[in-house]
């Protein structure tokens, strides 16, 4: 059987599932070799050539990402990271999952966006084309960084260490290396982040710039990208020298969390309209046919699961938003603790930070989907219904919830803007600052915050209505 191609046409699911069924081994085309090789070498020359700090290429990681690490250990930070974030628990991941992982790791790495040897994508390639699977365990992914435990387990074999299954057996992956003659893949630097990434304050702008955000092939997070590009345009505060390497996830991840509650918006919106201009009575009359139909339109599962959906869209942007609210009173990078001047003396937004923790996790509750709770009616001929008004009532709730914790940031960073004078944002967003606070002062010293807070909800509520 011919070997598929891999090379840099968009790979639809059906193609990925059917070539998965196929059992053609995969090799890399000669376009994407190329990509890959071009991208590993500007890496190379670019820490040649610099002495910058670029994050898990040449720092530690995470909380970690300002330490600078020597370039005689640039090997061995790649190698302790996969070592350190195999922590993996619970049942195992079936082999025919593995598989797709495999697949699907060397696809992301063949776009030639991440600095990879092409002999570390061969490898994993090697793996896949004769069902060598790493073991990997269900437990321990956050889904954020990364799926980070089980793609460490997935690569650690790359380095000849952990376990994998080779003809129905499990082997320590360096007796399987040995069977094959294969030498464990030295890293490089960055190779063991790429493998393990798969799916400030004052803000950097480059996690909203174009190419990163258009590779993720999301559309929702390249509109939030370019929306959040424009809305900063000009600002000061947003251009000037930084001295973290990355931001926390609530800021730098914007696009992505955003985009993809903006994706579900618009997904509901259609649905919404599709039931605006349809018919949902019974029975249904065609008099053109000469028929009377009584069937199933009245049934609101289709509003049902779309405000379960939206739900959780839509709360997923407050939790977010409690996040960066919290960031911002957390006393670091030159802001006072809980944004008050005498801090101890004079609590600041300590307690908006807690209401907000309050009402997201409220939310959370409230996302619990009506849509899978039926309940047998009318001695069993309504024997399947959508909940779908319960569904809109919680969808309500979460809506105003939002409402409130997004107002919330909107006081806590106004409070935080001013004491980041003389540095100046864009023009819109000081306009925006501006109109607000004509409604919501300055807090120089602890007051009722809830006469603040309610003031600071009546001013987001009036920009919705415009």
């Amino acid at each position: 059987m011919e070997p598929f191609l891999l090379n840099e046409d968009h790979l639809t699911l059906s193609a990925f599932d059917a070539l998965i069924k196929s059992e053609r081994k995969v090799i890399l085309g000669d376009a994407v070799v190329s990509k890959v090789n071009i991208c590993y070498k500007y890496l190379q020359e670019k820490l040649r050539s610099n002495e910058d700090l670029i994050y898990g290429v040449n720092t530690g990681f995470g909380s970690l990402c300002n330490t600078k690490i020597s370039e005689s250990d640039l090997t061995r930070l790649q190698e302790n990271l996969i070592r350190s974030h195999a922590c993996g628990l619970g049942e195992r991941v079936p082999d025919f999952l593995v598989k797709r992982m495999l697949l699907l790791k060397v696809i992301g790495l063949s776009k030639g966006h991440s600095g990879v040897q092409v002999e570390t994508v061969n490898r994993l390639l090697f793996f896949y084309n004769h069902n060598i699977f790493p073991l990997v365990y269900q437990q321990g992914s956050l889904g954020a960084s990364g799926d980070l435990a089980p793609l460490a387990h997935l690569c650690l074999p790359l380095i000849g260490e952990g376990e994998v299954v080779f003809e129905g057996k499990v082997h320590p992956s360096s007796d399987v290396n040995e069977k094959f003659n294969l030498s464990p893949i030295e890293l490089r630097a960055k190779e063991g982040l790429a493998l393990l990434n798969g799916t400030q304050y004052d803000g950097r702008l480059s996690p909203f710039q174009s190419n990163v955000n258009e590779i993720r092939k999301q559309k929702g997070q390249v509109e939030i990208a370019r929306q959040f590009l424009t809305l900063l345009e000009g600002s000061t505060m947003a251009s000037q020298p930084k001295e973290h390497v990355q931001d926390p996830y609530s800021f730098r991840c914007i696009p992505q969390v955003h985009g993809a509650s903006l994706d579900a918006i618009n997904y509901a919106s259609q649905i919404f309209e599709n039931e605006i201009n349809a018919v949902t009575d019974n029975p249904t009359i065609f008099p053109e046919t000469d028929e009377i139909v009584s069937a199933g339109n009245f049934h609101g599962q289709p509003l049902a699961i779309t405000m379960d959906f939206l739900a959780i869209a839509v709360a997923e942007l407050a939790s977010i938003s409690e996040r960066r609210i919290y960031k911002l009173i957390s006393g670091t990078r030159g802001l006072p603790p809980f944004l008050i001047s005498n801090s101890g003396l004079n609590s600041g937004f300590m307690i908006v930070q807690y209401t907000c923790a309050s009402i997201v996790s409220q939310n959370k509750q409230l996302c619990t989907p009506a849509s899978v709770d039926t309940i047998d009616s009318s001695q069993g001929q309504e024997d399947h219904v959508s909940m779908g008004a319960n569904a809109a009532t919680k969808l309500f709730r979460v809506v105003e919830n939002s409402i409130s914790v997004i107002s919330m940031e909107i006081f806590t960073a106004a409070q935080a803007f001013e004491f980041r004078q003389p540095c100046h944002s864009s023009v819109e967003v000081t306009k925006l600052f501006e109109g607000f606070r004509e409604q919501v002062k300055f807090v120089s010293e602890d007051a009722n915050a809830s006469i603040a807070m309610n003031q600071s909800i009546r001013f987001v509520k009036s920009k919705l209505k415009d």
